[in-house]
C-alpha cells in the first residue's frame, strides 16, 4: 500500500496570509485586524508575533497506525489552516506494535497516538510490565472510527469466492482458503482470531487449535504481502483483513483491485482509540475539559496563547468532527454506522461486535505464538511386529499410523524441520533404531518427498520387539549434538508398546542419563505418543518428565490425529498439562 509506506506528515502554520506583491519593496496592507509590513515579500516577524498574541508556534506531535494516518493528515491540515492557537500538526505514521513497543520502554515523545485497535494498549502495558517498568501514564479518550474485520479477495476472483458463503465456520472446517497475516503485527488478524474462536465448538478445543496450526502454516511479511498474495494467486483465496484495509489498497489505484468479503456468521470490529501519551495536569484539568467540549470551528476563534492541553483536546475536537473525511478513507463511525463510497466495499455498515475483550485477544495470541512457534523435530517411529496387528477397525495399526502421519505432515509449513527414525530391536546391526532421513527443512520438496516415501514403505519395515529406552536416549542426544537456538527441538516419538529390549538400558538407567546430560541452555523435550492398549503410560510420563516433555495415550489408534494437535498445541504448559 504505497500511500502508507511513508510517514504521513502535516506542518502547516496556524495562519495562511496570501498577499501579491508586485514592483514593490516594501508593501503595506491595511487588514480589519492591523497593519502588516511586507518587506522584500517576507512578513516582518515582530509585527506577526504582535497581531497573533503568540510569541511562538505550538507543536502538537501525533502517531498514528499507518491505516488511519493519511485521513489523519487530512483532518490536520485544515485543523492547523484554520485554528488561531497558532499550532503545527504532524502526523507521523507508525504500525501500531511498534508504537506500542516504544510507548512501553518509556521512549515515546509523541503527544497522542491513534493504535489500530483498543488491544494495542492492552499489549503496550503487557510489554511494560514484561520489562519490569510500571505502565505508562496515558489517557485514553473514546474511539474516534471503527472497521469490521472482512475476508479480502481478489476483484477478478469474487464470482467464484462468492459461490458459496463466506463465513468463519468455512475457515474453522478447512474449506476456504484462509491467508492469515501475523496476529503479532495485525489486530485484523487477532481479532479475526476471536471471532474464529466465537464459532469454534467449546465442546471440542481442538478444533480451534487445529485451525489455528493450519492458519500458521504460511505467514506473510505484512497485510500488504498477503494482498499480493492473493491477487497473484490462480486459485480463490481471502485474507483476514479489515474493511479499512481493503479500501486503502483499493485508494491506491493497484493494478487489481480487492473486493470485501463480509462473513454471514458476523464478525467483529477495531476501535481506534485517541490515546494522549501523557496525561493532562491537575491544574489543566478544567480547562482542558471545556476545551474538548469546542468544535474545531469554535476553536478558531480563540485568541491568545493555549496550553499544550487544550490544543490536544481542540485537536480531538476536530478530529471528532472530521466524519466526512474519515470515511472518505474507508472508516465507520465509532459506534460502527455509516455509509461508504469507497471501491470494493460495502456501503451499508455489517452488523459487528465490538472486540473489545483484551485479555482473552492477548491469551488468543500467545495460544498463536505457541502453536507458530517453528520446530525443529526428529520423528521416532516403532516398526516393531506388533505394528502388524489390527486395530477395532480392521486395519493394522501400521495402516493407522500411516493415515495420521499424513495429516501430521500436512500440518506443518515448510519452516519446520523433520527428521525420521524408525525403531525396534536389533534394527540396525545391534542398534535399536535406524536414521533414514535427516532433520532438514520441510520446504525442500525432495526431502519432504523422501519422508512422505518412507511413510509409504513403512509396512515392508515391520519386525522385531520394542527397543524404546536405548532408541529415547540416542534420539535425545542426537538432537542436542545439532541444536538450532531459534527453533524448539524436540523428539516426537511413537510406539504401541513398552520396552522389550533385553539386552539394553532399563528405565532407571535411562532417567539417569537423562538427568546427566540434561542442559537447561539446550532442552530437547521429548514428546512421546502412545497408541493402543498395550503401551507403559506410566513409563512414559516418567520419561516426559525428566525432559519437560509430555506423554499422550491414544485409547484408539484412529485418535492418533487428535493426539497429534495436542502435542502440538501444549507446548506452553510441559511439563504439566491437564
Amino acid at each position: 500500500m504505497g500511500r502508507h509506506s511513508e510517514a504521513a506528515t502535516a506542518k502547516k502554520p496556524g495562519r495562511k496570509l496570501i498577499l501579491s506583491i508586485i514592483g514593490a519593496v516594501v508593501v503595506v496592507g491595511v487588514v480589519s485586524s492591523g497593519v502588516f509590513v511586507w518587506v522584500g515579500g517576507y512578513l516582518n516577524p515582530l509585527f506577526a508575533s504582535a497581531d497573533s498574541g503568540c510569541a511562538e508556534t505550538e507543536h502538537l506531535a501525533i502517531v498514528a497506525d499507518t491505516s488511519i494516518a493519511p485521513a489523519l493528515t487530512d483532518i490536520a491540515e485544515k485543523f492547523d489552516a484554520k485554528s488561531e492557537l497558532c499550532v503545527s500538526t504532524e502526523i507521523t505514521a507508525q504500525d501500531s506494535a511498534d508504537t506500542a513497543a516504544v510507548v512501553a520502554s518509556g521512549g515515546a515523545e509523541a503527544d497522542a497516538w491513534i493504535p489500530e485497535a483498543s488491544v494495542w494498549v492492552d499489549r503496550m502495558n503487557a510489554t511494560a510490565s514484561s520489562l519490569g517498568q510500571s505502565p505508562p501514564e496515558i489517557d485514553v479518550r473514546e474511539s474516534i472510527a471503527s472497521s469490521p474485520v472482512v475476508f479480502a479477495g481478489a476483484t477478478t476472483k469474487a464470482t467464484e469466492l462468492a459461490a458459496e458463503p463466506v463465513s468463519w465456520a468455512r475457515v474453522l472446517g478447512g474449506t476456504l482458503p484462509t491467508i492469515l497475516p501475523d496476529p503479532e503485527a495485525s489486530a485484523a488478524s487477532l481479532a479475526g482470531l476471536l471471532a474464529l474462536r466465537g464459532h469454534s465448538s467449546p465442546d471440542d478445543p481442538r478444533q480451534f487449535a487445529g485451525a489455528m496450526i493450519e492458519l500458521g502454516k504460511t505467514i506473510p511479511a505484512s497485510t500488504s504481502a498477503a494482498f499480493g498474495s492473493v491477487t497473484a494467486s490462480h486459485e480463490p483465496a481471502v485474507v483476514v483483513t479489515s474493511e479499512a484495509q481493503v479500501a486503502a489498497y483499493n485508494l491506491d489505484g493497484p493494478a487489481e483491485a480487492l473486493v470485501a468479503a463480509y462473513p454471514v456468521d458476523g464478525t467483529v470490529s477495531l476501535d481506534y482509540p485517541l490515546v494522549f501519551l501523557s496525561a493532562p495536569d491537575a491544574a489543566a484539568d478544567a480547562d482542558s475539559e471545556a476545551a474538548a467540549e469546542t468544535d474545531a470551528d469554535a476553536a478558531s476563534e480563540t485568541t491568545g496563547a493555549s496550553t499544550h492541553a487544550e490544543l490536544l483536546d481542540a485537536f480531538e475536537a476536530a478530529v471528532r468532527k472530521g466524519a466526512k473525511i474519515l470515511a472518505a478513507n474507508g472508516f465507520r463511525a465509532p459506534d460502527g454506522t455509516g455509509k461508504l463510497d469507497v471501491a470494493g466495499v460495502g456501503a451499508e455498515a455489517p452488523a459487528a461486535t465490538a472486540a473489545l475483550d483484551g485479555a482473552t485477544q492477548l491469551e488468543i495470541l500467545r495460544a498463536w505464538s505457541v502453536l507458530t512457534l517453528r520446530s525443529r523435530m526428529l520423528a521416532v517411529i516403532d516398526v516393531s511386529g506388533s505394528m502388524e496387528e489390527p486395530a477395532e477397525n480392521g486395519l493394522r495399526r501400521i495402516d493407522i499410523f500411516q493415515q495420521a502421519a499424513v495429516g501430521a505432515m500436512q500440518k506443518f509449513s515448510g519452516e519446520v524441520e523433520l527428521g525420521v527414525w524408525v525403531f525396534s530391536t536389533a534394527r540396525n546391526g545391534e542398534l535399536d533404531y535406524e536414521d533414514l532421513s535427516p532433520i532438514a527443512p520441510l520446504a525442500d520438496v525432495a526431502h519432504t518427498q523422501e519422508i512422505a516415501g518412507i511413510i509409504q514403505s513403512l509396512p515392508a519395515r515391520l519386525g522385531g520387539a520394542t527397543g524404546l529406552y536405548d532408541t529415547t536416549l540416542a534420539a535425545v542426544k542426537r538432537v542436542r549434538e545439532t541444536y538450532d537456538p531459534d527453533k524448539v527441538n524436540s523428539v516426537l516419538l511413537f510406539t504401541d508398546g513398552k520396552n522389550e529390549d533385553e539386552n539394553g538400558i532399563d528405565l532407571a538407567t535411562l532417567l539417569a542419563e537423562l538427568a546427566k546430560i540434561d542442559d537447561p541452555t539446550k532442552p530437547v523435550p521429548v514428546i512421546m505418543i502412545g497408541f493402543g492398549p498395550d503401551t507403559d503410560l506410566a513409563a512414559m510420563q516418567q520419561i516426559a518428565q525428566a525432559t519437560k516433555g509430555a506423554a499422550y495415550s491414544a485409547s484408539k489408534p484412529e485418535d492418533l490425529g487428535t493426539v497429534l494437535v495436542d502435542a502440538l498445541s501444549q507446548r506452553s504448559c510441559r511439563p504439566n498439562c491437564g
